[in-house]
């Protein structure tokens, strides 16, 4: 059964019309239904406002990085643990081929069901999560694979154990070393991306958000409760943070956003995953055009404009 936000009701109900006309045969109310219901996608996604965007980016049936991860690639193979602790599987490791292009992909993964959600620990990644993926990413390197890190978490694990772990250090790490990673590297929020969970795994040649992602350094309802210990301020605490695709682009703090349909990835998981694929080969091969000197000498200078500013 399909999920709908609040102000997806009236396609739902017109939906539900053409279903009933569909039972009934009736091939014209069918037509006209389709026509009204394409003006109302259209009337709806085309004026969101920055809450109704995080309603899309956490929507439980949202694609999460094993289902684009499922449709893109073949002849995957999975690579577990951090070769120090453990294996975390809010971190996911595949290597494996992309249209025929040899790559390495890493993503966080949120788990649907109670079950698959403490899999998961919710998508918020332990330290091992993240030193996996920087082995993930280090064995690319060595092969000569070039890296797509998919991005959905509302933050690190924040639990003593991972502090003992040393999640901050963890993090870190992965900021440094990321940063010098010689090989083709792209990254893309595909839901929630949040905090230094997010940018873990953020630090690449290209950072891309699909429309209806969310890129933030705190939650709006940490935010919300931090500053007016008001939980109904959540709305105006999006509005301020600026996180949606759109403002996040304005504020050049991404490189693009990733034009997924119109009506929603969780609407349609194919045409959002072929998003994905095309623009992954499209910027691969733009990457590979520039020599290796050329290529980390626009990821030195594209890291370092991020929060420059002029009086």
């Amino acid at each position: 059964m399909a999920t709908y936000l609040d102000f997806e009701l009236k396609i739902k109900s017109i939906q539900d019309e053409i279903i009933s006309a569909e039972v009934r045969r009736d091939e014209k109310a069918v037509e006209i239904l389709n026509k009204d219901l394409k003006k109302e996608v259209s009337k709806t996604y085309s004026n969101l406002s920055p809450y109704q965007e995080l309603q899309l980016a956490r929507h439980q049936d949202r694609p999460y990085s094993l289902d684009y991860i499922n449709i893109l690639m073949t002849d995957k193979h999975e690579i577990h643990g951090d070769r120090h602790f453990g294996d975390d599987l809010a971190i996911i490791c595949y290597m494996g081929y992309i249209a025929g292009e040899r790559v390495m992909v890493i993503g966080e993964q949120k788990g649907r069901g109670t079950k698959n959600k403490l899999k998961r620990n919710f998508g918020m990644p332990h330290p091992e999560g993240y030193r996996k993926a920087l082995r993930a990413a280090q064995m690319a390197e060595k092969f000569g694979m070039p890296v797509l890190m998919l991005i959905d978490t509302p933050g690190a694990y924040p639990g003593l154990g991972a502090e003992e772990r040393n999640q901050s250090e963890a993090i870190a790490k992965n900021l440094l070393e990321l940063s010098k990673l010689n090989t083709p590297t792209i990254s893309i929020v595909i839901g929630e991306g949040g905090s230094g969970g997010a940018l873990a795994i953020g630090v690449a040649d290209k950072l891309a958000m699909m429309r209806y992602s969310v890129f933030s350094v705190i939650s709006p309802e940490g935010c919300s409760a931090i500053l007016w210990n008001d939980p109904t301020k959540v709305e105006a605490a999006t509005s301020s943070l600026k996180i949606t695709s759109s403002d996040l682009k304005e504020l050049n703090l991404i490189d693009d956003v990733i034009d997924e349909p119109l009506i929603g990835a969780h609407r349609d998981k194919s045409g959002a995953a072929a998003a994905i694929g095309e623009y992954f080969i499209t910027e691969l091969n733009r990457l590979r055009e520039l020599s290796d000197e050329e290529r980390m000498d626009a990821r030195y200078k594209r890291l370092t404009s991020v929060g420059a500013f002029s009086e």
